[in-house]
């Protein structure tokens, strides 16, 4: 396809400002192809009733009402109507379906007949919901068989899903993007990353930022901290979440581990700079990709991060290339982990160049945008 002659319509749950990554890279996506010729619009659910339609980069964005929400998925009564103008008026000739979103799957499976390239994002399987990923199969089987291409951030999204099989050829590898931009430190951010490190004098620090759930795995980073005792290390965990209150209790007498709380995004890019070792330590594949990580790797520190089935946080992280992997939940083989990379600097800074390299060569904004631009024209 001729990329100037393109008129994508990006659907996905929810779209900025709303809050989540799914959304980021929805809108990452549309960013990556401003500039290039293609006409864009984008529609998604409201955070309330009211259908709205307003601008973000530029870009029109289709908001509709949503009724309620049931497992995890909104109901609008206003969607069909308003993809059908979309459709009618836009006329789109590509499409790309950020994965799940099953009531709007059904609602696009009723054009498949109509002349557009298909694209779908596969983040993930529908897991959670046991019931309703039984219900769904045959929607999806259809949704795969109408796709001209099935994406995934990594080749774990889309050689290790439910549905592998009935991909194929389909398969195309586009990995999500960390924004290098937000991550350049001022003067101040550098000062302030050195009265960090002025605050642990002699310590090796390792940095968590993420929300505190059940899948980040945090539980067994503090599990991990207190086999270590008292070795020559400290933890910042910064963030907040449902487990908290609870982790930090576990937490207790282990004066190792600190928790910042919620930083800031200045705060954030200090801390990264002063960090030594990137803990990741999620467990389950809702981790689909690991932003966060891909950041910490930015910065040239190496990661220790668990072995998950499913995600793609194992493609981020290369186990001795760019840090550590290690079995699932072990979490006296993760501190083993941090114990090596704290008493070897020159194993710390091997694996920090690896991963910083590593990160400037797949998962930057350039290289987001060359990737979608060839998908595109390769279509």
């Amino acid at each position: 396809m001729d990329i100037s002659e393109v008129r994508i319509l990006h659907i996905s749950k929810y779209y900025y400002p709303f809050r989540g990554g799914t959304e980021q890279v929805a809108r990452d996506t549309v960013k990556a192809l401003l500039g290039t010729g293609a006409r864009q619009k984008v529609i998604c659910f409201q955070d309330g009733r009211q259908d709205q339609v307003d601008y973000v980069d530029g870009v029109e964005i289709i908001r509709a009402g949503v009724e309620c929400t049931l497992a995890s998925q909104g109901l609008s009564l206003s969607y069909a109507r308003l993809l059908r103008q979309t459709m009618d008026n836009f006329r789109p000739n590509l499409i790309l379906l950020h994965y799940p979103n099953p009531f709007v799957t059904h609602l696009l499976l009723k054009y498949k007949n109509r002349d557009f390239k298909l694209l779908v994002y596969w983040h993930l399987d529908i897991t959670r919901q046991k019931l309703l990923k039984h219900f769904f199969r045959k929607q999806n089987l259809d949704l795969i068989r109408r796709a001209d291409r099935i994406l995934g951030a990594t080749p774990k999204h889309v050689d290790e899903s439910a549905f592998t099989n009935e991909f194929g050829s389909k398969r195309c590898v586009l990995p999500y993007m960390i924004d290098e931009s937000g991550l350049v430190l001022s003067q101040d951010e550098l000062a302030r990353a050195g009265e960090i490190k002025a605050r642990y004098p002699g310590r090796v620090l390792g940095f968590f930022i993420g929300r505190h759930v059940p899948y980040k795995g945090l539980t067994y980073l503090i599990r991990a901290s207190k086999e270590l005792g008292d070795e020559q290390l400290h933890f910042l965990i910064a963030g907040s979440g449902e487990l908290t209150g609870r982790l930090k209790q576990e937490a207790q007498g282990d004066s190792k581990i600190e928790f910042l709380g919620q930083i800031s995004d200045s705060e954030r890019r200090a801390y990264l700079s002063a960090s030594d070792i990137i803990c990741f330590p999620s467990v389950t594949r809702n981790e689909g990709f690991g932003l966060a990580l891909a950041e910490g790797m930015y910065f040239g520190h190496p990661a220790v991060t668990f072995t998950i089935p499913g995600s793609g946080v194992n493609y981020v992280n290369m186990d001795r290339v760019t840090g550590i992997e290690c079995p699932n939940g072990d979490y006296r083989a993760y501190a083993e982990a941090i114990k090596k990379l704290s008493d070897d600097e020159a194993l710390r800074r091997q694996y920090g160049a690896a991963a910083r390299r590593r990160v400037e060569e797949n998962f930057t904004s350039l290289r987001f945008r060359q990737n979608w631009m060839d998908l595109i024209e390769g279509l």
